[in-house]
């Protein structure tokens, strides 16, 4: 499937510092290993709000500040674009749900331009890779780390569930390797997030579904386990394996799918192939409006295409989600916009003045001294303020930094 077109990235003077992130493994900040970046990609039912949106750029973010210290990177990313969500929305407004599908993941794709996020090497659909997943279900059926579970509803044969239990056993993952909950905590998020703890048959409340036997009425697709469709946690496993290889780098995404997602894709591919998952999980914080977190449940959307639509500049756009740290859960204001339009305006200004350049200049340094410490872009947006309000005249290369690592062209 195709992404979207990649942006142009200056080059710099020298190189920067290998960045330092938080791991939500092990609770602390390290260094990352290599380059290799899966991030969780949307189930296209509706529009990229800015909850999606910071989750995009900080991850964007670490491209930008591995490319600038020579890390060569690969990154891939998933479009649900078959799963329960997607399918009641098409049941609901009368549209097919493929339809559905192509024309949110087509304005996805326009929001991801005007923000200038780098697209991933590898933008896989899940309708694409289906034969792979139900390859990947049999393994595990084969070597006892899934088992059927009966299901009346369906003449294709029975439902296929990931034993949590049989993978504790005889695999180094283990349920809250990632997450770090107690037992309380991880059936809550379990049942508020898509699973299904009271499913008659399953051995462990936490078993989480693998595939999905065909219904009436419901697409599905042949496979090794039969006809039927993908659980949701499967399909990330199997894409980072195949397009990026176990252990990938870094596992990111928002703090929303810690649990039971990112861990039961871990579970998955260490069962699978017994390496780790990953070297490295990082996650975003959630964004707020109107006092309750952003989503699409709710409907206290913020929408990138209706800024846009609206006229608002979306390098304004990029600021404003930037100034908040990405590990941070945060309010969006409706009047965050405009300070972030008056701070694009004064930067732009500042830019007309630079005169040419070709060495690193102290704004470079902090930028990537900021960058590289957990991604603080707050602290790096405030070198740029401090250097815009200094009345110093800056260099191409300022220019260039704050384009290249932040991704806001202020020649434009």
């Amino acid at each position: 499937m195709r992404s979207w077109s990649f942006p142009v990235l200056p080059g710099l003077p020298g190189a920067g510092t290998p960045p330092t992130l938080y791991d939500t493994a092990t609770g602390g900040a390290h260094p990352t290993d290599g380059g290799r970046l899966y991030v969780c990609g949307i189930t296209p039912y509706d529009a990229t709000h800015l909850g999606h949106a910071s989750t995009y750029l900080a991850f964007d973010t670490l491209g930008r500040v591995w490319r600038d210290a020579g890390i060569e990177v690969a990154y891939a990313q998933n479009t649900t674009d078959v799963d329960d969500p997607l399918l009641e929305r098409a049941n609901d407004t009368g549209v097919d749900w493929r339809e559905l599908a192509d024309s949110q993941t087509d304005l996805f794709r326009s929001d991801m331009e005007h923000l200038r996020v780098i697209p991933p090497d590898h933008y896989i659909a899940v309708t694409d890779v289906v034969e792979a997943i139900g390859d990947a279900a049999a393994r595990l059926l084969a070597t006892g780390f899934a088992y059927p579970v009966d299901t009346a509803d369906s003449e294709a044969g029975d439902d296929l569930y990931f034993d949590v239990d049989r993978a504790t056993a005889d695999t180094s993952w283990h349920l809250g390797i990632e997450s770090r909950l107690d037992a309380d905590t991880m059936l809550q998020y379990f049942t508020e997030r898509g699973g299904d703890p009271d499913r008659p048959g399953k051995r462990n409340v936490l078993d989480p579904l693998l595939w999905r036997s065909a219904r009436d009425g419901e697409p599905s697709w042949p496979s090794a386990v039969g006809d039927g469709r993908p659980g949701w946690h499967i399909e990330c496993s199997v894409i980072a394996h195949d397009h990026l290889g176990l252990p990938i780098s870094v596992n990111g995404g928002g703090s929303d799918l810690i649990f039971p997602h990112h861990e039961m894709s871990a579970g998955h591919g260490t069962a699978l192939t017994g390496d780790a998952f990953a070297s490295h999980y990082a996650h975003t914080g959630m964004v707020a409006y109107q006092g309750e977190k952003m989503s699409k449940s709710l409907g206290n959307l913020v929408k990138v295409s209706e800024l846009v639509t609206e006229g608002v500049d979306p390098r304004a756009i990029r600021l404003a989600l930037l100034s908040h740290h990405y590990r941070s859960d945060w309010e969006w204001f409706d009047d965050d916009v405009f300070a972030a339009i008056a701070r694009i305006t004064h930067w732009s200004e500042w830019a007309t003045t630079a005169v040419p350049g070709d060495e690193a200049t102290e704004l470079l340094t902090a930028l990537r001294a900021a960058l590289s410490d957990d991604l603080d872009t707050p602290s790096a947006i405030a070198a740029v303020e401090a250097a815009a309000r200094s009345g110093a005249v800056p260099t191409s290369v300022d220019v260039d930094a704050v384009d290249a690592l932040l991704g806001i062209d202020l020649r434009s």
